[in-house]
């Protein structure tokens, strides 16, 4: 049974025991916790109005699924917040910083590099989402 105060989260990551990880932290968070480990899964889901926000990971098929994703979930609802969660520093050396904005050119309001803390990823949450948790 679902409890509607609950504010329900789409978590689309293709590693299956970062999801499990990530699943088990935000629910122990309150947090309801739908999760896709495609890009084509996670269109599937979303609908205007069915998330709270999205965590997403950016390279799952293609390289650029993340960011895809981010977009389309933005053109939906430029208001539902989104974070991606990224490997791209550690394999890449390339980095996501502050001095440009990642608003500017990706929609995402929040990227967090792995290796991913879960208190970064509640304190982006509760930063986006007016501070209230895992209840509305």
């Amino acid at each position: 049974m679902t409890d509607k105060n609950k504010m329900k989260i789409l978590v689309v990551e293709d590693d299956p025991d970062m999801m499990e990880q990530m699943k088990v932290y935000l629910e122990s968070e309150n947090y309801e916790v739908v999760s896709a480990s495609t890009q084509k899964q996670a269109e599937l889901l979303i609908k205007p109005g069915a998330f709270s926000a999205a965590v997403l990971d950016l390279m799952m098929e293609n390289p650029d699924s993340g960011f895809v994703l981010s977009h389309k979930i933005k053109k939906m609802d430029a208001r539902l917040p989104v974070i991606i969660v990224t490997s791209v520093t550690k394999e890449t050396g390339f980095y996501f910083d502050k001095a440009h904005d990642p608003k500017d050119w990706i929609k995402a309001d929040a990227i967090i590099h792995k290796e991913l803390r879960f208190e970064q990823l509640k304190a982006e949450l509760k930063r986006l989402l007016g501070g209230s948790g895992g209840h509305e």
